[in-house]
């Protein structure tokens, strides 16, 4: 077997394998011997089948299955072997492939088009002025997250007073048309729909007696009604009547005061001692959030700013194309010509990413998937108002989490991309500006 390679220029190439009688010979034996040991044929025992006839009804079809796993084994052993740096896959060669006879030809030659990658030795250095942008962390950020966590972290109170819009309001409830009846039943006045049927418990004391109909009150809708009167969705359109609703409580939602109590809940107990301390660990807190955002869009200017220094080197652009339709089959001609644009950056990118990694020796390790996991729970939890979670539990979360191969995956593209912005800030001269969250918003328009 021979094996030869032709640069046509810096990106193509062809790559001919040629194949002997003696190469794929003993394979198609062995497969013919294989079937024949297993064939049931009219006439003949099972395994005594003759030669001559499994070779009639089979040769030709295990021939071709045995030379064409033959030459890709050694076609990619060649790539590998060679280190070769392809993109896409190789794809039978439209020029240089000559015409194959599988019923007369004893020898063949295969020829594949390959596409190299080009050197993409490419970074940026300290005349590439990038501008990092920080996110101004404002008063009303701050005020909105203490009113979540005033949100948060609330009770309920038992009030005597009248029912107010967003009070919790428990009693019986019972059908006046039918027999369904409801003990502890439950609804807060706000969720209804129907004005008409809310001011009826608006100012509503422990005691009252309200008739009212609950079909009208939710508008019809399935789910809440199914819930509010404890039965099937399906059961709900038969009970469109009117209702009582027997007042046995009322209890208000009191939302948290600062105070050391709420502070100790929220953070690190001791860690805040006063509503400055609060205050200034949330505008540190939301510092910390915002960073990812920072360094994102640092990475998407740097992303350009690599690229535009790459736009002169070629890319074997007509057999990205051509591989790009062979691999998928929903994809057209049409449609690759229209997203090549964005396909090629990204390729660009991606060979410019390869050199950087390699380059500055980055490594991933476990304990780096394991801290992206920690980084990622914490800052779910916080979504939640949750910023003291107990290191068992958010231990426990994590490693349900790093249980999926997708998550595990995230995590290390997370951190490769997090060490590779690190690179690039050491490269380049960064010139720190701090903008509103509006302003930096729109940065991405």
């Amino acid at each position: 077997m021979n094996i030869t390679l032709k640069n046509i220029d810096a990106v193509n190439a062809a790559l001919t394998v040629a194949v002997t009688k003696e190469d794929y010979q003993p394979q198609v034996e062995k497969a013919l011997n294989d079937i024949r040991k297993n064939i049931v044929m009219d006439g003949f025992r099972k395994g005594n089948a003759p030669k001559s006839r499994v070779q009639t009804l089979y040769g030709k079809s295990i021939l071709v299955d045995e030379i064409n796993k033959l030459v890709s084994e050694k076609l990619y052993g060649y790539i590998k072997e060679n280190q070769l740096n392809v993109l896409g896959e190789p794809l039978p060669s439209l020029q240089e492939q000559a015409p194959l006879d599988f019923d007369k030809q004893e020898d063949y030659e295969f020829t594949f088009d390959l596409a190299l990658a080009p050197e993409m030795n490419i970074k940026l250095s300290k005349a590439d002025k990038l501008s990092y942008y920080s996110i101004l962390v404002e008063d009303d950020m701050i005020e909105k997250q203490i009113n979540n966590f005033k949100a948060n972290y609330g009770t309920y109170d038992n009030v005597v007073e009248a029912v107010e819009a967003k009070d919790m309001v428990k009693g019986m409830l019972t059908g006046s048309n039918d027999d369904l009846t409801v003990e502890d039943a439950v609804l807060m006045p706000s969720y209804m729909k129907d004005e008409t049927e809310k001011a009826k418990f608006i100012g509503a004391k422990i005691g009252d007696v309200i008739t009212f109909n609950p079909y009208t009150a939710y508008e019809g809708h399935e789910a809440e009604l199914a819930s509010f009167l404890k039965i099937k969705k399906e059961e709900v359109n038969a009970h469109q009547g009117d209702f009582t609703f027997a007042i046995s409580e009322i209890t208000r939602y009191k939302e948290a005061e600062l105070s050391q109590e709420l502070y100790d809940k929220i953070y690190e107990p001791g860690t805040v001692t006063s509503e400055e301390d609060f205050r200034a660990k949330i505008k540190e807190i939301v510092v910390q959030q915002f960073a990812p955002e920072s360094d994102y869009k640092f990475l998407l200017d740097a992303k350009q700013a690599l690229e535009d220094k790459a736009k002169d080197i070629q890319f074997p652009d007509e057999f990205l194309k051509r591989w790009l339709v062979a691999s998928d089959e929903k994809r057209t001609a049409e449609l690759v010509e229209e997203d090549y644009p964005n396909i090629l950056s990204d390729l660009k990118f991606q060979l410019i990413k390869d050199n950087l990694i390699k380059e500055n020796d980055i490594k991933i390790e476990k304990e780096d998937v394991e801290q992206q996991a920690q980084k990622t729970a914490r800052a779910q939890f916080a979504q939640y108002g949750m910023s003291n979670v107990p290191d068992y539990l958010l231990e426990n979360y994590v490693q349900e989490m790093l249980k999926k191969e997708d998550n595990i995956q995230n995590m290390i593209n997370r951190v490769l991309e997090d060490k590779l912005i690190v690179v690039l800030k050491k490269q380049a001269t960064l010139k720190p500006k701090e903008v509103t969250l509006e302003d930096f918003q729109k940065l991405f328009k």
